[in-house]
């Protein structure tokens, strides 16, 4: 019996033995499952927290960097510059602009609505960073497969505005949220927005809704309706690319774009939205010109005051009227005859006799080309230099009415022989002077050079103004010297002034825009650079060009004088000459120096030239030339057509003279100037 007990006991504590070893193996079983993913959630716990702190860390770090928000107070810009005419009338503002500070309760309530419905819909919803319209962009951009639409904010954006610059860096993106979340703190939303719509670039040198109203459509932001407004909103995407100065129809289907926006965030109705765009105003904005005189007027500001550090304004020279006749004109004359004459270009140049620009037109168009023909191309004047030669000539002697032999002429020269030609390949034996300068004569004009000598010839030209390099040979009578326009015409206005020295000017006064002066031109007595007995001499030979010579068909119907060119090859043709008021010149050609279709300076240049003067001086009563006595009657100012007489010799030339009227039978070889023609190579007219 007791064995039987202990027997019992024995199994009793092996059973339980086994039991605990079964619960051992049990909680070791499961000790071994759960330590992965206790060290999963430890491990996660730990990369959180030192994320956490890595955020932590780069955030404290970049706004440790962070640009001082004071600036938020600056504008750092480039200068405004107003530019003024004669009349004190705006002829435009360069720079940077900004228009008047205009908060959102001042403008039009579709103004700040079409920003909103592009750029931020939930603006007044988030509070500085919108997780909603970011998801958004991703996913718009993961379905188009490319960077269509962005995720900032206007907070951000005016802070990256305000503060950064427009660098892709991870510091720069992390800097702009933190100083979006500042300004939300500081600014409300109107603000905010008010000082976003008063910064953002909008193109063209327009900073602010303000300026880009005034730019682009001549009126304040507070006027602008609703289409109006959608250009203006369209513009944020690409500035340049949607500027309607530039591209007006891309720029009317981003305006649709815009307005369709407005209508999905419930800003307008779609008859709203669509009455908007049926009544849009189909002009563009009104065309700015004097562009280059602009930039040559700012130039010479430049020069003057060296480095512009502020806001300044510019009064000029300029005449609105005579600027707007001369590029018309210019415009008119290459629509017309520029392709079937090969004319690509052209230029004019408007002085008045003391050298005040009147206006400058440097090409066809500034918006494809701002190089300037008028002052920066340097092109042969051809026989519009010959003035030089026979004034020189006049100095040492000789009177319009002396003669000179007009035959075949050979000078041996370095390069060797040279033998220039008449255009017509003619020659008429003795002539006046004042015959061989109307007729444009190449071998009377090269004849006068030898008999001065070409140094003296080029010592009167730089004496009345003409800056350029002066190859001092005799091939220089026949303008083989290039020049500039606006240098020529300059010197021609030492004709039309009483012969006193000028230079071509446009800039009167530079002031601050509160009136401080900081350069006012002074006008001083000029030099006489032209005796008066030998100023009427050549008012008298210039003259003669308009009335029997090859600028009859610049002849405007008043006193005036003048003098045609053409270079080698027709690739130049000019015209430059003055009345009492004014002194033009005008230049056609091409830019790659490519031959024009027989195109001289009596010819199209001529044309141009009378439309220039006969339309600037409209209305204004005719006034005799300096140095040639009482107004005489001036011949009928059409161009006369082609004859083979040679014209009036010496005593029907002084017939005119001394009645002021042309005789009857006219003379050259048609309205084309075609006596002003060039030789053959090798020989320069």
């Amino acid at each position: 019996m007791a064995q039987k007990k202990t027997a019992a006991k024995s199994g009793a504590k092996r059973t339980r033995a086994g039991t605990q070893t079964k619960k051992g193996r049990s909680s070791a079983k499961t000790t071994t499952r759960r330590s992965p993913l206790r060290r999963i959630a430890i491990w996660g716990t730990t990369l959180s927290l030192w994320a956490v702190l890595a955020v932590g860390a780069l955030v404290v770090w970049y706004a440790w960097d962070l640009p001082s928000v004071s600036k938020i107070a600056e504008m750092t810009r480039q200068p405004t510059v107003r530019l003024l005419a004669a009349d004190g009338s705006e002829i435009g503002r360069f720079g940077d602009l900004y228009g008047d500070a205009l908060s959102v309760s001042e403008l039009p309530p579709h103004l700040p609505q079409a920003v909103l419905a592009t750029e931020d819909r939930r603006f007044y919803h988030h509070p500085g960073l919108d997780l909603i319209g970011l998801a958004r962009a991703i996913l718009v951009n993961l379905r188009e497969g490319a960077v269509v639409q962005g995720g900032s904010t206007i907070s951000q954006q005016l802070a990256k505005n305000l503060f950064l610059t427009p660098e892709r860096t991870l510091k720069r993106k992390v800097q702009e949220l933190l100083l979006a979340f500042w300004l939300e703190r500081k600014l409300s939303k109107d603000q905010i927005l008010s000082l976003y719509l008063n910064r953002v670039y909008l193109g063209a040198g327009a900073y602010g809704v303000d300026a880009a109203a005034q730019r682009f459509f001549g009126k304040p932001a507070t006027d602008v309706n609703l289409y109006e407004a959608a250009i203006i909103a369209g513009l944020l995407k690409a500035p340049s690319r949607y500027n309607p100065a530039n591209d007006a129809e891309l720029a009317d289907r981003r305006a649709r774009t815009v307005l369709a926006a407005m209508v999905a965030a419930d800003f307008v109705t779609r008859e709203q939205a669509d009455e908007a765009y049926d009544a849009k105003s189909r002009g563009r904005p009104p065309v700015r010109r004097a562009r280059y005189f602009a930039d040559w007027s700012l130039d010479r500001a430049e020069g003057w005051l060296g480095r512009l550090d502020r806001d300044i304004v510019v009064r000029t020279t300029l005449d609105p009227h005579v600027q707007e006749v001369a590029e018309v004109a210019l415009e008119r004359l290459l629509a017309e005859e520029g392709l079937d004459a090969r004319i690509g270009q052209g230029a004019v140049a408007v002085l008045s006799p003391d050298g005040a620009v009147r206006a400058l037109v440097g090409g066809r168009s500034h918006a494809d080309s701002p190089f300037n023909r008028a002052t920066q191309a340097r092109r042969q004047p051809g026989s519009a230099f010959k003035p030089f030669v026979y004034l020189a000539a006049v100095e040492r002697g000789r009177g319009s009415l002396t003669t000179v032999f007009d035959g075949p002429l050979t000078v041996d020269t370095p390069q060797g022989p040279w033998q220039p030609q008449n255009y017509d390949r003619e020659y008429r034996g003795e002539v006046t002077l004042r015959e061989a300068f109307a007729r444009s004569l190449n071998t009377a004009a090269a004849r006068l050079a030898l008999e001065v000598g070409p140094d003296r010839v080029a010592e009167t030209a730089q004496r009345l103004g003409i800056s350029s390099d002066l190859l001092a040979t005799p091939s220089l009578a026949l303008g083989t010297s290039e020049v500039s326009l606006l240098n020529l015409t300059g010197a021609y206005a030492v004709f039309a002034n009483g012969g006193q020295a000028v230079w071509p000017h446009s800039v009167l006064e530079i002031t601050t825009p509160d009136g401080q002066v900081l350069y006012r031109r002074e006008v001083g007595s000029a030099n006489q650079v032209i005796a008066s007995p030998h100023l009427a001499e050549m008012t008298d030979m210039l003259r003669s060009v308009m009335l029997d010579g090859t600028g009859r068909a610049a002849n405007p119907g008043r006193p005036a004088a003048g003098k045609s060119g053409t270079s080698q090859s027709f690739r130049d043709a000019w015209f430059v000459g003055y009345t009492a008021e004014l002194v033009v010149g005008v230049w056609l050609g091409n830019d790659d120096g490519m031959a024009m279709q027989q195109v001289t300076g009596g010819g199209a240049p001529a044309r141009l030239w009378r439309a220039v003067v006969t339309e600037a001086l409209d209305g204004e009563p005719a006034r005799p030339l300096p140095g040639a006595g009482a107004i005489a009657a001036a011949p009928r100012a059409a161009p006369v057509a082609a004859q083979p007489d040679r014209g009036p010799g010496v005593l029907e030339s002084l017939l005119e003279r001394l009645t002021g009227e042309a005789p009857d039978r006219p003379i050259g070889s048609g309205s084309e100037g075609a006596l002003e023609r060039l030789p053959p190579p090798g020989n320069d007219s």
